[in-house]
């Protein structure tokens, strides 16, 4: 493992510490409940002690926790079995299997009829235009998924059912996901970002019944004509042998012909001038929202499910190229994203919370969705982008709704930075009490400019790793109760119990760095791989038998901080978002000019890394500007615009061993041109490496 930009920033580190202090408190921290009688819970040798207990005693920790919610029927058996030992059986985790409950029952109905925040905000929905804005209370968002319940209950789709949601960030997004959970159908949300083959591929790996989309979407200055998309994408299913029968589409763009204006809990009309877009229509399959509600009634009885019974599936990139189906149960999850969400933002009943995250991505359905409602918060869900109509417009949403808790990627903070501090200190941002990242390492600088200019030096920042495949947090400062190093992710969550191994799977004690692994489960963990649990047991158990295996990097300092420094095998992190070499790979070789492809990450300064990507070309075609951009457009319609390479360099010949393994750790060394190879020995043929450099793509870092 190569030294992450993090770690070669020592100075950055200690700068922020000194500015921060040694605590970087904030406000009133509270603990969980069993850790109330404490009178004073500040210093960190005390939350080390919390944490272990809850490591020693995860079913007395959970337990306690679980009382919090609402079970229809209680647990009848032990509350935690699981197994972590391929060598020993079936690889499993059962919390609180046999207890019953529904976790829209928890964070709608209840915070309706037993905590009367029925007339509370739950959302303030921000458009992508400024002005394009409404807000749903707690009751009116009660209603309205109960009569899509009973839309969808009139199609047919019952408990176990898979439903596909592909749409922007508007209100129905919610509405659609808290359906599905009502009655027990998995909901498979698609980020609206995503190509119509990507869409098919997620359709058919979980054959969903039914797909709700939208007609079309402005994000920022470009049109998304979702409905176009999700045809093709369909067109795609029924080539491939799986029709799906019915697609209830929204009418969000053109919204204004329904009459809504002044009507509460739905998003208003969009006030940009709307080119004459043509929304197909295909029927007997589509049909409207709008029409669909109408008849609809707003009372329906929820659907008790098992702990274990699953609560949605969210695909994310795999080692083979073929996204991974990650399931996620009811109990578990419901009690790990609000638990985290309680304690790693300092919720309090008052605060308004913002995460910046598409609900298409993990971080949305946790920390959009479950979590803040879960716990009564009123939420911000924005459509937009942060440079639109300028770069300032996150901060005027946060002065605009008075947020107190702000959660994005170092992406977008690196992407701002470069605008300078003047968009941001043009805005007040006094409202603001906790920061927090997700999505990757944040680097120092960009650390130290969230800290010294958003939030004016007065705001921790909780820095938090976790996965699609965790559910919630699990390395994590707690505003108030961890000092904070800049790029660490600090420590382990109530309950996390991680561990470094070497390569030959023996714990480090102490300082340390090798491969991040947890040894026993926390309720959030993921349970299977959809339809293929072998999969699931040979990504994340094999490696090392007796724990998961997340796949990172991470080095544990002096102090005990955990510092995650990158994947270690052949996945790249864009933006925050996970890809496989092996997608777009396989996406560039369905090129009929390309033979061979390899792709390897390279630095970038604001999406932290980028794809560079080498082709070895058919006998006959020609390396051209014109076949470059073909590639492009190749993989933005395979994989989705997030997938589009930086660079393409033509490679005639790729660093292979003599078995034939392409050599990508040659690649990365090309891409960035470091030409300190280490060991290549075993490459069958040097030259092509002295090829490579003297034809590499200019790069800008």
């Amino acid at each position: 493992m190569g030294l992450p930009e993090e770690r070669r920033k020592c100075g950055s580190e200690s700068r922020a510490r000194e500015e921060t202090g040694a605590e970087g408190r904030v406000r009133g921290w509270s603990p969980p409940p069993e850790v109330r009688r404490s009178a004073h819970v500040s210093s960190l040798q005390r939350y080390r002690e919390l944490h272990r207990h809850s490591v020693e005693e995860p079913r007395e920790f959970w337990g306690n926790i679980a009382k919090e919610f609402y079970w229809k029927t209680p647990c009848p058996g032990p509350f935690l079995q699981y197994n972590f030992d391929v060598t020993k059986g079936k690889i499993f985790t059962e919390w609180m299997k046999g207890a019953t409950t529904n976790i829209c029952y928890n964070v709608l109905d209840r915070n309706v009829h037993e905590k009367k925040l029925g007339d509370k905000v739950a959302f303030y929905w921000e458009g992508n235009e400024p002005g394009e804005t409404t807000k749903i209370t707690y009751r009116e968002l009660l209603v309205q998924v109960c009569q899509f319940s009973n839309v969808l209950r009139t199609l047919g789709i019952q408990k176990g059912d898979r439903v596909a949601i592909y749409m922007p960030m508007i209100l129905e997004l919610v509405v659609s996901m808290l359906a599905c959970a009502r009655l027990g159908a998995l909901h498979s949300i698609v980020f609206a970002g995503f190509s119509a083959e990507s869409l098919c591929e997620r359709i058919l790996d979980s054959s969903c019944s039914l797909l709700i989309t939208t007609d079309a979407f402005y994000r920022g200055e470009k049109l998304v004509n979702l409905k176009e998309l999700a045809d093709e994408s369909l067109e795609k299913c029924r080539e491939k042998g799986f029709p799906v029968k019915c697609c209830i589409v929204v009418k969000h763009l053109g919204r204004a012909e329904l009459g809504m204006n002044d009507s509460p809990s739905q998003s208003p009309p969009v006030k940009r001038p709307c080119p004459d877009v043509q929304i197909s229509w295909n029927e007997g399959v589509d049909l409207w929202w709008h029409d669909l509600m109408q008849e609809a009634g707003d009372e329906f009885e929820p659907e008790w499910c098992d702990a274990e019974d699953p609560l949605f599936i969210l695909y994310t990139s795999g080692s083979t190229g073929k996204p991974k189906g990650v399931v996620h149960t009811v109990g578990g999850y419901m009690l790990y994203v609000a638990t985290t969400f309680k304690y790693v933002f300092d919720f309090h009943p008052e605060d308004v919370f913002w995460c910046t995250a598409d609900i298409g991505w993990i971080t949305g359905h946790s920390y959009v969705t479950y979590g803040p409602l879960a716990n009564g918060a009123t939420s911000v869900l924005f459509e937009g982008i942060p440079t639109y109509p300028d770069e300032s417009r996150l901060w005027s949403i946060v002065d605009k709704y008075k947020v107190t808790k702000f959660y994005t990627a170092p992406t977008a903070i690196r992407m701002l930075m470069k605008f300078g501090d003047e968009p941001v200190t043009k805005h007040s941002r006094t409202s603001l009490q906790v920061l927090g990242t997700v999505g990757e390492p944040i680097n120092p600088e960009a650390w130290l400019w969230y800290h010294r200019v958003v939030g004016s030096q007065r705001c921790p920042i909780v820095d938090t790793f976790w996965q699609t495949e965790t559910g919630g947090h699990m390395l994590t400062p707690l505003p108030g109760a961890t000092p904070m190093k800049p790029g660490s992710a600090s420590f382990p969550f109530f309950g996390v119990a991680p561990a470094i191994l070497n390569e030959s799977g023996e714990e480090l004690e102490g300082e340390a760095e090798g491969y991040l692994v947890f040894k026993q489960p926390w309720p959030g963990i993921m349970r299977t791989v959809y339809g293929n649990h072998t999969r699931f047991e040979t990504t994340y158990f094999k490696k090392f038998p007796g724990y998961y295996v997340t796949g990172d990097g991470c080095r544990r300092d002096q102090d005990g901080y955990y510092w995650i420094t990158g994947r270690i095998d052949d996945m790249l992190n864009v933006s925050g978002h996970l890809l496989s070499t092996a997608e777009v790979e396989s996406a560039l070789v369905e090129h009929q000019a390309v033979a061979e492809a390899a792709v390897v990450g390279h630095p970038h300064p604001v999406k932290g890394e980028c794809l560079y990507c080498f082709v070895t070309l058919c006998d006959g075609h020609t390396f051209s500007p014109t076949l470059t951009e073909e590639l492009k457009k190749q993989i933005r319609e395979k994989i989705g615009p997030i997938a589009t390479p930086d660079y393409i360099q033509n490679a005639p010949g790729l660093p292979k061993t003599r078995s034939g393994k392409i050599m990508r750790r040659v690649l990365r060394k090309i891409a960035q041109n470091d030409r300190d190879l280490g060991d290549t020995s075993t490459v069958a043929d040097p030259s092509v490496i002295n090829h490579l450099f003297s034809h590499r793509c200019l790069t800008t870092q």
